[in-house]
């Protein structure tokens, strides 16, 4: 399989990778066919092993290269990664103060007024917040192609972008479930539940292909595009996914948040080091 993703362009890896990513959200969603509601201590498990995942892949697949990159090619691999991580919150920050979104369990919403409803809001809000997802996938496999541009060995570079791509669908399964489930509650049908929670994870492979084409283009801004979607990853895990669910643990005054943040943070470290 290795081989044969190798043979193949960078891009359509990428490519590959998104809809991969993308058709495992689509299986959690259609959880919703199958249950009513999401409980408050199942639901604060899921965000915390979706925290726990994205937190662990920034580091051991996105940082972490970053500085053996930098410091390959003749950077500061210290400011690089700072550089790289600052403008991936800068980038999801003014995304979240200009773009029209509101989250669940709020009923204000964010960013520029508009006549959306609060459904199309709550859709909107969950889509932005996949983009760096897609981006790590996308950075990932685009890291295969400057390896093999300066002949180092692509094949471990390929199984760790596979390490990336697995641990990002690991955690899009019970997330889907946690986008379609909660949109059923907010007065949807299933159906419709399921196709937004669905589509809200199409921005994936998009932004997979974006990456790898970005990184594709030179080698040198790999670094920085490595840390920049870490950046990314952690606004989302400290902006919306930690603070959500330490809510709902409190709510049962259980630490199961903490819990799914240690097991996601555990097998994408496994992953990584494993199989990178």
């Amino acid at each position: 399989m290795i081989a044969w993703l190798l043979s193949l362009p960078i891009w359509l890896v990428a490519l590959l990778g998104g809809l991969f990513t993308w058709f495992v959200t689509l299986l959690g969603a259609a959880l919703v066919f199958f249950f009513k509601t999401i409980n408050n201590k199942m639901y604060a498990l899921i965000l915390g092993f979706a925290s726990g995942i994205m937190v662990a892949a920034s580091i051991w697949s996105l940082i972490i290269p970053a500085l053996e990159y930098a410091e390959e090619l003749g950077y500061l691999p210290w400011l690089v990664a700072a550089v790289g991580i600052f403008l991936g919150v800068l980038f999801l920050f003014l995304f979240d103060k200009i773009l029209p979104h509101v989250h669940f369990g709020e009923n204000q919403p964010e960013g520029i007024k508009t006549s959306w409803s609060r459904t199309r809001l709550l859709i909107f809000s969950i889509t932005l917040h996949n983009i760096p997802e897609g981006l790590a996938v996308g950075v990932a496999v685009g890291a295969v192609g400057a390896v093999i541009k300066v002949g180092g060995d692509a094949t471990a570079a390929m199984v760790a972008a596979l390490a990336v791509i697995i641990g990002i669908a690991i955690q899009d399964f019970p997330e889907g479930a946690a986008v379609s489930i909660p949109l059923r509650q907010e007065g949807l049908s299933r159906r419709r539940a399921f196709n937004f929670g669905q589509l809200s994870a199409i921005v994936e492979p998009v932004f997979a292909v974006i990456g790898a084409l970005l990184v594709s283009f030179t080698e040198k801004i790999l670094p920085f595009a490595l840390a920049f979607s870490a950046g990314a990853m952690i606004f989302v895990v400290v902006e919306e996914l930690v603070p959500e669910a330490r809510q709902r643990s409190s709510v049962s005054g259980a630490h199961y948040s903490t819990w799914g943040f240690t097991i996601g943070f555990i097998i994408m470290m496994i992953l990584d080091v494993a199989l990178g």
